[in-house]
């Protein structure tokens, strides 16, 4: 079979999808489910999008692809529309979001090198964090699952507890040269940043001159009701890093920086051959005008608000919900039952929703979901409540 051919590298559902539109997706037999994983915060307009085809049809009838050597058209454009819209400086476009990671801690490491103190390199990450599978991303993520057969990792790591303002203080000085964080940790459990200890991480990093890097790669892109999740929370980090809805579906990532960071790369510290290609940037162009000029983050607070309200009464019913997490449309459900289970058992009820952490449950609409499409998900979602 074909699928002999594939490396197993995910526990993949038993099931082919052909096709999707708008928040539903369909197998090869045809049959229709509610997607609430959205590859994982990827589709952020829903599948087939009509914005993202014209973006495709256009400009690959044009040009895909040349080199970096040289300039093309909506790579300007891209960069310029982020710019734009947040309070930075220069854009690098990469392919996804563990490379806009791996991007970052190298401006970091730089960064460091070109100071005065002897040995700025470590660089500082959290528990229960996720940045990626590379070497480098790798080293930051904050789970063992993940770390365990890989070591050894990079050298000059520092882990801290999140959301713990005194260890990461008594982790911090002047050797430090980078702090990367999640505002949100999408893949350790949907665990929002506390205000003070991003405010704490701001000015660590100020006093101590490193840089602070934001993973936005799942939160941002308009997920949390903003197009960039720090401004949810009053913190402006040096570097950014973003992806999956940065492409609604096409790959691309960016890693954003402001002038003290982005003075740190020179010609040749860094790279990527498809990093900015004309077809893809053109495709994240079309993505941000639908959300930012279309309108649609402007409506996410109330769908996030319509959602919760329905999860609450549903939590108040049943005694297998204990927390409802999140913000906008980043939603945790914390539950005491396994939740690979009960993944499965929505799976088979035709509502697609991933695990996050070790018992919540994430869900994860197309940014334009409509209520509708609310109710019929959080319909299936309580039948299988309902049953356990």
């Amino acid at each position: 079979m074909e699928e002999n051919c594939v490396m197993n590298t995910y526990g993949r559902y038993d099931v082919t999808f052909e096709k999707g539109l708008g928040c539903k997706i369909y197998d090869s037999k045809g049959q229709e489910y509610v997607d609430f994983v959205s590859g994982v915060a990827v589709n952020c307009l829903g599948h087939s999008n009509p914005a993202i085809i014209k973006a495709i049809t256009t400009q690959s009838s044009k040009l895909m692809q040349s080199s970096n050597y040289y300039w093309n058209t909506p790579h300007k454009l891209l960069a310029k529309k982020l710019i734009d819209n947040c309070d930075h400086d220069k854009v690098f476009f990469c392919n996804s979001g563990t490379e806009a990671v791996e991007g970052a801690l190298k401006i970091a490491r730089k960064y460091g090198t070109l100071k005065d103190t002897k040995d700025k390199n470590v660089l500082i990450y959290m528990d229960e964090s996720f940045h990626g599978r590379t070497m480098g991303s790798l080293s930051v993520t904050g789970q063992e699952k993940y770390q365990k057969d890989f070591r050894p990792l990079i050298g000059g790591i520092q882990k801290v507890k999140f959301n713990d303002v005194e260890d990461l203080k008594n982790n911090f000085d002047e050797k430090v040269c980078g702090l990367i964080i999640e505002p949100i940790q999408g893949e350790g459990g949907i665990n929002i940043g506390a205000i003070e200890f991003l405010k704490a991480a701001r000015d660590l990093c100020d006093k101590y001159d490193a840089l602070l890097i934001f993973d936005e790669v799942q939160c941002g892109m308009g997920r949390l009701g903003s197009l960039f999740a720090y401004k949810k929370f009053c913190v402006i980090p040096d570097v950014i890093c973003i992806a999956k809805a940065l492409g609604g579906g096409f790959p691309i990532g960016a890693t954003i920086t402001n002038v003290k960071a982005s003075g740190a790369f020179v010609p040749g510290d860094h790279g990527s051959t498809f990093g900015g290609n004309p077809l893809a940037c053109a495709v994240g162009e079309a993505v941000l005008t639908e959300l930012v000029d279309g309108g649609v983050i402007d409506k996410i607070e109330e769908k996030s608000r319509y959602m919760k309200d329905r999860l609450i009464k549903i939590k108040e019913k049943y005694d297998v919900i204990d927390e409802i997490k999140g913000i906008g449309l980043l939603i945790g459900i914390k539950i005491n039952t396994d939740t690979k289970e009960f993944c499965k058992s929505c799976f088979d009820k035709k509502l697609l929703v991933i695990a996050a952490g070790n018992n919540v449950v994430r869900l994860l609409p197309p940014l334009n979901v409509t209520k509708e499409e609310i109710d019929e998900a959080l319909d299936i979602l309580e039948r299988v409540i309902s049953e356990i």
